[in-house]
């Protein structure tokens, strides 16, 4: 699984103009799915990213964890995290992870991160719609986890 994560003040996302995820301080999680995931992933990425120290302390310092204060989440399925744009000019998204398969995982990693997240809001999109996500970036902060690079 890839994740790439925005520290935000807040974020919504949108399908055919109406509201299916909001959130306030938190992170914005963008989730692509590939066709080697496993459940494991979405748990050990779940688990990363509520523990990432990524939000700043009384003194500004990025010391603070998202399961510390009081920030929730917003995930969106994006599986445009897979493409491979070496070759040519059209990407190729043939290492994401077909909707029957990334579909249950993206559940999966859902139900993950609410549970590490006791007591925070885990909202999310609509997995395989189009959707428009709105947010502003606090610092900006943007990283990028990926799930078979664990080093």
């Amino acid at each position: 699984m890839r994740a790439v994560l925005q520290r935000v003040r807040h974020a919504r996302v949108t399908v055919d103009a109406k509201v299916v995820g909001e959130i306030g301080p938190g992170l914005l999680v963008f989730l692509g799915v590939g066709h080697e995931d496993s459940q494991a992933d979405g748990q050990w990425l779940a688990e990363k990213i509520a523990i990432l120290r990524i939000v700043p302390d009384e003194h500004g310092h990025m010391n603070r964890s998202l399961r510390e204060v009081a920030g929730d989440a917003l995930v969106v399925s994006q599986f445009t995290l897979y493409a491979r744009t070496r070759k040519g000019p059209r990407p190729s998204f043939k290492d994401a992870a077909l909707p029957a398969l990334a579909q249950p995982l993206y559940q999966t990693f859902l139900r993950h991160l609410s549970s590490a997240l006791a007591g925070k809001t885990v909202a999310s999109g609509e997995f395989g719609a189009r959707m428009a996500v709105d947010l502003l970036n606090d610092g900006p902060v943007t990283l990028v986890l990926d799930t078979k690079q664990r080093d």
